[in-house]
């Protein structure tokens, strides 16, 4: 959410710009979609949602970085295509390990999460950014993205439970 005001601060104030960003990301999200419909992903979910997690962070630093507005369009289509690549994966994943009976509040809670968190970050780094530069806080929220991705490929439950244990023959 931080992105928008970074735009008018950084790049400039015009409409356009602000509706370039979310169409890129949009655009991201429908071509990521339709990457890991054809794909498929790695056989071990793990790793592709956690290739998704990588590519986020990474394009989460690069927002901070650069200073060319048509390159960072590009960065936010490029985030907007590791939602599904993270989100597709991790869903099959709880649908696949969750007992039916218990599915329906497994998703609530990550709905309600979700819901969330999305808040409570405005609360936190909406105040944060007006006395650190959003560049700065996008560099350093990215950086630890990524390394949060150690101890998620580091844990042997989550490769195990990421592993596909069936395939579907569709002919």
């Amino acid at each position: 959410m931080l992105t928008t005001l970074q735009v008018t601060r950084d790049f400039g104030v015009e409409v356009w710009r602000l509706t370039a960003i979310e169409v890129a990301f949009s655009v991201g999200m429908m071509s990521g979609g339709m990457l890991i419909g054809l794909w498929g992903g790695f056989k071990n979910r793990i790793f592709t949602a956690a290739l998704a997690v990588v590519v986020y962070g990474l394009g989460v630093t690069g927002l901070g970085i650069v200073n060319n507005f048509f390159v960072y369009i590009g960065i936010m289509a490029l985030i907007g295509i590791t939602m599904p690549m993270f989100n597709t994966p991790m869903t099959v994943l709880l649908q696949s390990s969750v007992e039916p009976t218990f599915m329906g509040r497994v998703f609530s809670v990550f709905g309600m999460a979700s819901s969330v968190m999305m808040p409570l970050g405005m609360l936190v780094f909406g105040p944060v950014a007006d006395v650190v530069a959003i560049d700065i806080l996008l560099v350093g929220t990215g950086i630890v993205i990524v390394l949060l991705c150690i101890p998620y490929l580091a844990s042997k439950t989550l490769r195990e439970a990421g592993r596909s244990h069936t395939t579907l023959d569709i002919t």
